[in-house]
């Protein structure tokens, strides 16, 4: 059997000159090519750092991986912070987090000292963070959500009771909506937005749990979503990932107070379904797509296929 491992670095492209969604190993059978998805992120693939100085480095965490270890998943064995760790050779210190399914920037200070400044950004509320998300149905332009919510109970966590809402509050800005010949729900045909989430506060699961009270849950998520809709992406358009992405992120630096803005890339799964869908020209900061998706691919339509 011969072994060859596929992987996207910087825009590359794997065997045979074609994109492969996320790491994946393939493995060659005589004629037959296999490839098998994985949420542990490969010991020899680099993280993409977005930017580092002596104090701090932010990087862009694909989907799938822990920022560090958790009961949530007893099994995993890698995490933000030790491949990090191991990749620029010190310890970093992480100052915020993001759930495992989602992608996007994420912040570490490179001392303790340098973390407890950057911790004060987050309470006082002065860091500036957007997400895109693609959800269920068309969206309204605008929206101001102010609307509490109750911390999840942490099922690993001894003697929890459930504690009373927290004030929550995010906007969100529709940025472009798609209709599907496919009847997936009730309706012969299937809508979806692509949005803006700007959260003003940062309760766990907020966006998600946000939008799934305004009934346009986010595609792909599995605690919070349809079902039925997150199937059908996964298994028709190779987007089994929660489509939540961290795409930008400003805060001011601990040291000088110089405004600091950061801008991490959507990977192949999300920015295939953006040139699916025709939303490139939807996106604020070209930066957002790899740089071999809009120069050299002009997104056009088909029939999407029906579920079986």
């Amino acid at each position: 059997m011969d072994v060859g491992i596929v992987h996207r670095l910087a825009g590359t492209k794997a065997k045979g000159g074609r994109f492969l969604s996320g790491y994946s190993l393939l493995f060659r059978r005589s004629d037959s090519i296999h490839v098998f998805r994985s949420s542990r992120y490969p010991a020899f693939m680099p993280l993409e750092i977005l930017y580092r100085d002596e104090h701090i480095v932010a990087i862009n965490k694909p989907s799938g991986l822990l920022v560090h270890r958790s009961e949530i998943d007893r099994h995993e064995t890698r995490f933000v912070l030790q491949l990090l760790r191991n990749q620029i050779g010190q310890r970093v210190y992480p100052v915020h987090r993001l759930d495992k399914p989602t992608s996007g920037v994420l912040v570490f200070a490179l001392s303790s000292e340098t973390a407890s400044r950057m911790v004060e950004q987050w309470r006082e509320r002065s860091v500036e963070k957007r997400y895109l998300a693609i959800v269920r149905g068309y969206m309204p332009e605008f929206t101001h959500l102010d609307y509490a919510m109750r911390p999840p109970v942490d099922k690993y966590a001894r003697n929890e009771v459930e504690k009373p809402p927290q004030e929550a509050i995010t906007d969100f800005r529709l940025l472009s909506t798609v209709e599907i010949p496919v009847e997936i729900d009730k309706y012969p045909q299937s809508r979806y937005s692509l949005v803006e989430a700007m959260p003003k506060t940062g309760r766990k699961h907020q966006i998600r749990r946000h939008l799934k009270h305004l009934s346009h849950p986010i595609i792909g998520d599995a605690r919070y979503g349809k079902g039925r809709h997150s199937r059908y992406f996964r298994d028709h358009m190779d987007a089994g990932r929660l489509l939540l992405h961290a795409w930008q992120l400003s805060i001011q630096h601990p040291y000088t107070d110089e405004p600091l803005t950061f801008t991490a890339p959507l990977d192949d799964i999300f920015s295939r379904l953006i040139e699916r869908f025709q939303w490139c020209d939807a996106l604020t900061d070209p930066q957002l797509m790899p740089r071999s998706t809009i120069s050299d691919t002009q997104a056009t339509t088909t029939t999407p296929p029906q579920p079986e």
